[in-house]
């Protein structure tokens, strides 16, 4: 009995293109491919051999199962498609851990890399562990993998699944069209560095929603090519908060449109709602929206920061052009600041400033002592229009006469 088990996982392996019937559904298991799930074995190899299979594979549905009460150990990994199947499913209810720093072999593009993977659902109740804090010590600087990649993977589904410790960014959404991301718990101390919870660029049609993020670095980031961003129900902290940007570094040409963010908790974050862009750069950041934000001790809630560059906030002057930012609504606002710069508003001086910006229904106050200090509001060059704000955003006024330059 047991070699013809042997048998039958050696025809699975060996064939790239089994046929298992439309309206049909296969699952492998990553056990019957070699894998031990004891933590310290490398099962690389079997996760490898498992894929192949996985990707091979014809029919309605196709799906590999990580086991629970077991640690996976994989190595950096390359998941490429396209597959035969439509539906590409890995149900993850156990452990999945990266090597430490000292033990990485391969890329340090990314430790588990999908491309060209369409209809790729990632789901389960188990965790995605990048080991990253032997990763951090290295600094900014250093060269370090995202943890889980995803290019050019239409039809994109994420669910269930908490993400821990990643090298640097957790989760990185490349290039995609179609993709819904949900039910996600993301963790890392709030002192690692540029561990975004998850990036987006050149994608469009994405919708996150009832997820908790709590990093070093943004909870969500949405960059250069991105359109129809959608995130709703989010909780965010510790962390930089929700940001557009940076956009138009190195001169670059980047454009973002059509965000709508809602119903989301800042607490404790660095930032809150935030847009920036790199003097010297071009394109534009258009028709956002933060609407029913509830802010828990933010350090800067409301902000739009054109002086953005080398990785810092409000640290370069303008440069000939700007990425131009104009139709951004922030509605419904309400919370407390750790600091008193509670709007901060920084536009550039080139190409008009920013342009259509809306602040309505903001009632922020300060949540450190003493109670003597004041809320202010930064604004320069900015356009547009202020309803029912606390603080009063005076530059947004009807009848606000702008200093003569």
């Amino acid at each position: 009995m047991e070699a013809l088990v042997i048998f039958l996982i050696a025809l699975l392996i060996g064939s790239s293109h089994l046929d298992v019937g439309e309206g049909q559904s296969n699952t492998f298991n990553i056990v019957n491919f070699g894998a031990v799930g004891d933590g310290k074995t490398d099962d690389s190899g079997a996760f490898l051999k498992a894929w192949q299979a996985l990707c091979g594979t014809k029919g309605a549905t196709v799906t590999l199962e990580i086991p629970a009460s077991k640690t996976f150990l994989i190595s950096q990994s390359d998941l490429s498609g396209p597959c035969s199947s439509s539906s590409i499913q890995i149900k993850i209810l156990g452990n999945i851990v990266a090597p430490e720093a000292m033990a990485w072999k391969g890329s340090k593009e990314c430790w588990l890399c999908f491309r060209e993977v369409n209809g790729l659902f990632l789901y389960g109740s188990g965790q995605i562990n990048g080991n990253g804090a032997s990763w951090w010590t290295q600094g900014k600087g250093a060269e370090r993998p995202t943890a889980l990649h995803l290019h050019a993977c239409n039809n994109l589904k994420l669910d269930g699944l908490t993400h821990l410790n990643s090298q640097m960014n957790h989760i990185g959404v490349h290039h995609c069209n179609g993709v819904s991301i949900s039910n996600l718990h993301i963790y890392a101390p709030g002192d690692s560095p540029n561990t975004d919870g998850i990036d987006i660029s050149g994608s469009t049609q994405v919708y996150i929603s009832d997820c908790f993020i709590g990093t070093g670095d943004d909870c969500i980031a949405i960059k250069g090519g991105s359109s129809n961003i959608n995130i709703t129900k989010i909780t965010c902290g510790p962390g930089h908060g929700i940001s557009i940007g940076s956009l138009g570094e190195g001169g670059k040409n980047e454009n973002v449109e059509q965000v709508y963010v809602r119903d989301v908790i800042f607490n404790a974050t660095k930032n809150g709602a935030r847009i920036k862009t790199a003097p010297g750069g071009s394109g534009y950041a258009r028709t956002i929206s933060f609407e029913e934000i509830t802010l828990i001790n933010t350090r800067y809630p409301v902000e739009i920061d054109q002086r953005y560059c080398n990785g810092k906030a409000h640290t370069c002057s303008d440069k000939g052009q700007a990425v131009a930012v104009s139709d951004v609504t922030y509605r419904g606002i309400h919370g407390t600041s750790s600091d008193e710069q509670a709007i901060y508003l920084d536009c550039s001086s080139n190409s008009g400033g920013c342009t259509r910006i809306t602040i309505e229904n903001v009632n922020i106050t300060l949540s450190t002592f003493p109670l003597t200090k004041t809320l202010q509001v930064i604004c320069n060059n900015a356009h547009g229009k202020a309803i029912h704000t606390q603080p009063v955003v005076s530059c947004l006024l009807p009848g606000f006469k702008r200093p003569f330059i």
